[in-house]
């Protein structure tokens, strides 16, 4: 900022026009001798001349350009400088600063402009030398500015403490007002704690400090927080130099997060894990406390060299369970809300820090539970039954099926050995069907159950789930809770008249069903299956079977073996072909193209071959003989 500058510095005597002045201070100059004129009162230089009181003034062009020229060159645009009052109109004062015109301050600018009389001194700041209309523009509240500006300044430097009153929030902050001009106090620079109400603050006066000041934009940024930073380092000290394990003390619920609380303890901050909150189960540290509240917290742990404090708020309180006494001993019904599904149960909260595991074989009777979210939900609220407590290990085991009468006790008398049902396929396994009896209620059909003429590889050949079949009971196992069930003994066993019907040597026909590595198996009648070695298809080898047979073709057949027991039967074409003629013969080779077949069948003589290598090791002979 330049120095202010003062007509009085010039050659002027009245608050007239500068050029006036100039002329005036010209005929002052003694331009040849004269005698010395009588008293007279003093005039303005205008009035001197208006009146004809000035001799001629003589001065050149050049010389009156110069020293005009001196004087203009003196003010300067964006300057504050001094001035008086020339006149006050009703919206402009009229200003001399010394310059070749009168400069024009608006009359708003001024406080108090009604006070005003030409002749009173002003500071004032130059805005424009000349507008559109040749005018010199001054202002008043521009010069009131510079000076609070020049104070602020001089509060940034010196790092002075100065009283503001918060005028109103804004987006990040809120707005102050700092000797008379709006300063910006950012929201985190008001409190060394996170402010949670900014309205709250509006109209407040607070002591600050000025932090920045931008001069381009001419705005400054003022903080509350390092003040208190500062009253706080001292007491920060003291805390940090008392801490260690076990010490009491209080503070105020700074910040919450996901995992855990910060306390503030007066300068100083520490972390309550969520885990060291309560003895109970919490899930967010909201459930517990709210932010700016008083706590009193203990210290677990400190470490100095990363200045790291550890407090706990559980700690202050009895452990649940070494109260427990004797209030769930084996039997007593409790109830609580589930805080936790695993996959083998469902963890309940009795009381805050008293937890009880239900295992999924203790939720349901009949129910194959095979997760805990079948019965159960996070925070349900559950009735369940003591099964056992260990106090040194603290735990407890709880049930909920105990709370209902066991209706396996009464499965017995419901559904007898070898009484007859409908059931409704559940559940599809490798080795069986499950049927449900009755809701909770399901038996096992076996297998080897499902038919006694079929030979099924999978129960999905057999039925499809949802299927509404007819069983048997089998048999009742209390102890394991099992039921077993049977659906070939709905029908009485068909072996007994098979037994007559499919004698040894007996002949029958059969429709492939199904083709296996080491033969085929076959529908005969009646529904029962019957197996077809691959040797006994054809006089000739077989190394493919479906390159020559195909599901749905019919075969003649003999019976060659039958097993009651094991419910076998074994039959064979080959020993049909033998009584059949050659013509029959020939028939069955055409159906079932089997190289060289007609050649052994030509020759009854010529065993079975009953491998591959030895009828390779037959031919290899008969050709060498060829």
């Amino acid at each position: 900022m330049s120095d202010l500058q003062s007509p009085e510095e010039t050659i002027q005597e009245s608050p007239q026009e500068s050029a006036a002045e100039a002329v005036a201070a010209v005929a002052e100059a003694p331009a040849t001798p004269q005698a010395a004129p009588p008293p007279r009162t003093k005039k303005t230089a205008l009035a001197a001349i208006l009146e004809g009181d000035l001799d001629t003034v003589q001065m050149s062009d050049d010389s009156f350009r110069s020293m005009f020229d001196t004087m203009l060159s003196k003010v300067k645009e964006d300057e504050m400088v001094h001035g008086k009052v020339v006149s006050v109109t009703k919206d402009e004062i009229l200003v001399d600063i010394g310059f070749k015109s009168l400069g024009i301050v608006p009359r708003a600018e001024f406080v108090g402009a009604e006070t005003l009389v030409p002749g009173d001194a002003v500071d004032v700041f130059v805005e424009k030398i000349e507008d559109n209309d040749g005018r010199l523009i001054l202002s008043r509240r521009r010069a009131d500015f510079m000076k609070t500006w020049e104070d602020i300044l001089k509060l940034h430097e010196t790092q002075a403490v100065t009283p503001v009153r918060i005028l109103r929030r804004i987006k990040g902050g809120m707005v102050v007002d700092l000797l008379g001009i709006e300063a910006f106090l950012p929201g985190s620079q008001i409190d060394v704690r996170p402010v949670r109400d900014f309205d709250s603050w509006v109209g407040r006066a607070l002591d600050i400090r000025v932090v920045k000041v931008n001069h381009p934009s001419e705005n400054v940024v003022v903080s509350h927080k390092v003040l208190l930073e500062e009253q706080l380092a001292e007491q920060r000290g003291k805390i940090l130099g008392t801490l260690e394990k076990g010490l009491v003390l209080e503070g105020v619920v700074k910040a919450i997060s996901d995992f855990g609380v910060f306390v503030d303890l007066g300068g100083v901050d520490g972390l309550v894990h969520i885990t060291d909150l309560s003895w109970g189960r919490v899930t967010h540290p909201s459930e517990v406390v709210s932010l700016d509240q008083q706590v009193k917290v203990v210290v677990l742990d400190y470490d100095p060299n990363r200045k790291r404090i550890s407090l706990g708020m559980k700690q202050l309180t009895e452990h649940p369970w070494d109260a427990i006494g004797a209030r769930y001993e084996n039997g007593t019904k409790v109830s609580g809300k589930v805080v936790s599904l695993t996959d083998y149960g469902a963890f309940i909260e009795i009381e805050k820090g008293v937890e009880g595991l239900i295992h999924i074989s203790e939720m349901s009777w009949t129910q194959h539970v095979k997760h805990p979210s079948q019965v159960v939900s996070l925070g349900q609220m559950v009735s369940a039954v003591v099964l056992s407590i260990d106090k040194n290990e603290r735990k407890l085991a709880l049930g909920m099926k105990q709370l209902e009468p066991d209706p396996w006790n009464d499965l017995t008398a419901k559904y007898p050995v070898a009484s007859v049902h409908k059931g409704v396929v559940r559940n599809l396994t490798n080795f069986g069907v499950f049927v449900e009896l009755e809701p909770g209620v399901d038996g096992l059909v076996h297998i080897s159950d499902l038919s006694w003429t079929k030979k099924i590889r999978h129960p999905g050949e057999f039925v499809k789930k949802g299927d509404t079949v007819d069983v048997v009971v089998l048999a009742i196992d209390n102890e394991h809770r099992r039921i077993s069930l049977g659906h070939k003994q709905i029908s009485e066993n068909p072996w007994d008249i098979f037994e007559g019907e499919f004698n040894v040597g007996m002949e029958t026909e059969g429709k492939i069903v199904r083709l296996i590595d080491k033969g085929v198996i076959v529908e005969m009648p009646q529904g029962v299956d019957g197996f077809v070695p691959v040797s006994q298809l054809s006089f000739a080898p077989v190394r493919v079977i479906a390159d020559y047979f195909n599901v749905g073709d019919n075969l003649p057949l003999k019976v060659v073996e039958f097993d009651k027991e094991q419910k076998k039967i074994v039959l064979s074409v080959v020993e049909l072909l033998r009584t059949k003629s050659t013509e029959e013969v020939a028939t069955y080779n055409v159906n079932h193209p089997v190289p060289n077949a007609d050649k052994y069948s030509l020759d009854p003589s010529a065993p079975i071959a009953t491998s591959i290598e030895d009828l390779e090791s037959s031919e290899s002979i008969e050709g060498d003989q060829i």
